[in-house]
């Protein structure tokens, strides 16, 4: 079996510091206030550079040394044909390492296929909140939301409040909802896939980009996960407040772009991820991209298998690989 599993512990030592000026004078209370406030702002960002890159399993296991005919930034990547299987990319696509936020999408395809009721009232509670990364969320405890709605965060924004509710109203339970997904994963036949909740913000819901690729496959089957996972920004109603949530994949704007489902994902264990379904010069493509290096990586990745395949559709420049 090709397959390696990244397993690596992280024993990293975060050193944090910042110092305060005090002010020079204080010519007046507000003024006094607005200088305070600067400087805390700005002793938060030195405090925050100050903390090392946590390095990803992807990285710690020496992929990001390994080369390709692309020169990509995704320590893994995979390209197919969805209509032949033909393999356009391939790059370490036997790799299992972190998958971050693309985990919603098996989330979404199993809320979906469950024709549960789009309409129901979900209520966000302290169950919902992470407390793995202790990530910020707009979704406060005790906002309501339908069904529906988490469905759209959860895949448009990769809101993991949002995601995680889906999966603890899930009937049964949020441990019957995880099993669930491990074994839809068994089902698809994606040998390489763990999960152990909703969200993606654990590094034990693990996979590789074959797998992906099937996944990928599966949930543009499903025309609601088309529509909520390509839609570029969507607005909710939270009390008076009036929440917009834009897309995390900056592709989906661009009119270079055909873009039929899409994922992105993110932790520091997973590196940043991108999963797309999309249609290059009359092809209709799955690309997998993981532990990609850099905030734009996956994009510019992304980008440069598409002028590839431009060049490249009928096979006539070869496939790739490492």
């Amino acid at each position: 079996m090709r397959s390696l599993i990244v397993t690596l512990g992280l024993s990293l030592l975060l050193v944090q510091g910042a110092t305060w000026a005090a002010a020079d004078s204080k010519p007046s209370k507000s003024r006094a206030k607005t200088t305070q406030a600067a400087k805390a702002s700005q002793a938060r960002k030195a405090a925050a550079k100050s903390i090392p890159q946590r390095p990803s399993y992807g990285q710690l296991a020496g992929l990001r040394s390994s080369t390709d005919a692309l020169a990509l930034n995704s320590s893994v990547a995979y390209v197919i044909d969805q209509d032949t299987n033909e393999v356009l990319v391939s790059k370490n696509d036997d790799v299992v390492l972190p998958i971050a936020s693309i985990t919603k999408l098996m989330t979404g395809l199993l809320v979906s296929e469950a024709n549960l009721d789009l309409d129901e009232h979900i209520t966000i509670t302290q169950d919902d909140v992470d407390t793995e990364k202790g990530s910020s969320s707009r979704l406060k405890v005790g906002t309501v939301l339908t069904r529906g709605e988490l469905m759209h965060l959860s895949l448009m924004a990769s809101e993991n409040r949002a995601a995680h509710a889906l999966g603890r109203t899930y009937p049964g339970g949020l441990s019957a909802f995880v099993n669930l997904m491990n074994a839809k994963a068994v089902q698809l036949g994606m040998r390489d896939t763990r999960y152990v909740e909703p969200t993606g913000l654990s590094s034990k819901n693990q996979s590789s980009a074959k797998d992906l690729a099937t996944l990928v496959a599966a949930a543009y089957q499903d025309s609601l996960l088309r529509d909520l996972s390509t839609s570029v920004t969507h607005v909710v109603e939270v009390g008076r407040q009036s929440l917009r949530y834009n897309t995390t994949n900056r592709l989906i704007k661009n009119p270079n772009w055909d873009i039929g489902l899409q994922k992105t994902g993110y932790i520091s264990e997973a590196g940043r991820c991108l999963v797309m379904q999309t249609r290059v010069a009359g092809r209709k493509l799955i690309m997998v991209f993981l532990d990609s290096a850099g905030k734009v990586g996956r994009i510019a990745d992304a980008e440069r298998v598409r002028r590839w395949v431009e060049v490249h559709h009928a096979g006539r420049g070869g496939v790739p690989h490492t």
